[in-house]
């Protein structure tokens, strides 16, 4: 990605004490324009709920991943304003309450597991004692208790990813940002952490965006899908999911299931025109 144009503004965080009934991520009329002249995003608004599973689906290159790193602090819109509201009980630490996960696990080759896990705890200076009952906890909701003391070459791509994820869920956050993690990955893999993810987001009360190229995995997961169009990336559908609370194998074969890719699907392809 470039770099910032001189016209960029930060992300806003705002503190815990706002309304609980304001969008917990906040995107209004957002643009932005690389130092190249690449327009990535062009008037762009979208909001979050707290508790809300929306996955972001369009063609490459319509700025998903350039979206949720704004929400994440690491890009700045060259216009508009994004916002990221501190959950309730953050006391005002902005985005420590959130935490990001990428295409690719990024695991330090040279340390094991746990200690992977335990960076971002190392980083905050959190006492030795704490960040242990932390990382033991966080391989234990990925399911990795038993392979703490792996190291990366040890792991499968899935386990490098539950890792990967261990390490976002370590920092106990409120919002989970996640580009594209399981793409990489086989079919049966990926549907098992596609289950596996929802639980957790059922069971812990998260804010998920989850940035992904497969309609059938956007369905399974979200309770909001969003289709953005060719660049510059601007939102051309935001499509309800109308799916039971819990994710079962039986709701991918079940006919308001198949509806919802259908209808998904002529937005997505609509997008691909725009594109062409």
């Amino acid at each position: 990605m470039g770099a910032d144009t001189d016209m960029d503004a930060p992300t806003s965080i705002e503190p815990a004490t706002t309304a609980l009934d304001l969008p917990l991520l906040e995107a209004e009329r957002v643009g932005k324009i690389y130092a190249g002249g690449t327009q990535a995003l062009h008037e762009l608004t979208l909001r979050i709920g707290r508790g809300e599973f929306v996955s972001l689906l369009g063609p490459s290159g319509c700025g998903k991943t350039t979206l949720l790193r704004m929400f994440a602090g690491l890009e700045a819109p060259s216009a508009g304003r994004v916002v990221v509201r501190a959950a309730a009980g953050g006391g005002g630490e902005g985005r420590r309450a959130l935490a990001m996960v990428f295409q690719e696990p990024t695991l330090m080759p040279w340390a094991r597991a746990g200690d992977n896990v335990r960076l971002p705890l190392e980083l905050a200076g959190m006492p030795r004692a704490q960040a242990r009952r932390r990382v033991a906890e966080a391989l234990e909701l990925v399911g990795l208790s038993a392979f703490e003391r792996a190291w990366p070459r040890e792991l499968s791509g899935g386990m490098r990813m539950r890792a990967s994820l261990a390490r976002a869920l370590v920092v106990q956050p409120h919002v989970l940002l996640m580009d594209e993690p399981f793409g990489a990955l086989d079919e049966f893999t990926r549907h098992k952490l596609d289950g596996e993810l929802h639980e957790l987001w059922r069971t812990r009360g998260l804010t998920v965006v989850f940035v992904t190229h497969s309609i059938y995995e956007a369905v399974f997961l979200s309770g909001r899908v969003v289709v953005m169009g060719a660049r510059p990336g601007r939102v051309i559908a935001d499509v309800a999911i109308d799916a039971p609370p819990r994710r079962e194998a039986a709701w991918r074969v079940s006919q308001p299931f198949i509806e919802h890719c259908r209808v998904l699907s002529e937005q997505v392809a609509r997008a691909h025109r725009d594109d062409a």
